[in-house]
């Protein structure tokens, strides 16, 4: 896998200040690698040798459907479903999978190619966050001007944030991750509660105002992922 198709700089995942800026960090790996590997990436044995083994999730399986050919698809699909053949269904005597065939089972339907490149790209990204955290003042500044953190990555930032910024600066940066989902949490309660009782009867034909789309962002804040067919 090219090095540079899950290298981001960091200014353009901050700069934009829309939304959670690890999300959309995410969001251009996924973009990123889902369009190599139906596209340059494809007809790449050693690349075609990985994803044999790997496969995809039914997130990035479906990503790869919308951003590659029918046909790319349908190849890269050829090879890892003979792949399955050989490392699975291999039978013994009594015409049953062993042990190592289930395990190989398991491991297939637990892995993906895109989710490891991306988690590959992730943890190095974090670790450019820590230190940029950790040496200029500038870059805190703009961490803290983000509109918020979602909910699993405000976890998985500060499940590192100890080691990767040590332990003198862990506290201002954990405050300032924290204030960014308080502030942010504290304005989407405010717009839910609202939603709701624009249902009850003496609020009929009032203004929902901003509650209009609150069921979206909380779940997107929740998950991180923007519901389906919004």
């Amino acid at each position: 896998m090219r090095e540079d198709i899950c290298t981001i700089p960091i200014s353009e995942v901050f700069e934009p200040k829309e939304g959670c800026p690890i999300c959309r960090m995410r969001d251009t790996l996924e973009n990123r690698v889902t369009e190599y590997i139906t596209g340059a990436a494809m007809m790449e044995p050693d690349i075609r040798e990985v994803t044999n083994v790997q496969g995809f999730c039914y997130p990035h399986f479906s990503m790869m459907l919308k951003k590659g050919s029918r046909l790319s698809n349908a190849l890269i699909l050829e090879s890892h479903l003979k792949e399955i053949e050989t490392s699975v269904l291999r039978l013994d005597k009594r015409g049953v999978p062993g042990k190592k065939e289930v395990e190989a089972a398991k491991k297939l339907t637990e892995s993906c190619f895109v989710c490891e490149q991306i988690q590959w790209a992730m943890v190095r990204m974090f670790d450019t966050i820590y230190r940029l955290w950790g040496k200029e003042e500038e870059f805190r500044e703009l961490f803290s001007q983000q509109p918020y953190l979602c909910l699993p990555h405000y976890t998985a930032l500060l499940e590192g944030a100890q080691k990767g910024v040590g332990k003198k600066n862990y506290g201002a940066f954990a405050q300032a991750a924290s204030d960014l989902v308080k502030n942010y949490l504290d304005g989407l309660q405010k717009d839910i509660t609202h939603f709701c009782s624009m249902f009850d009867y003496r609020n009929i034909g009032g203004d929902f105002g901003n509650s209009k789309d609150s069921i979206e962002r909380s779940i997107q804040f929740l998950t991180s992922r923007i519901p389906e067919g919004q």
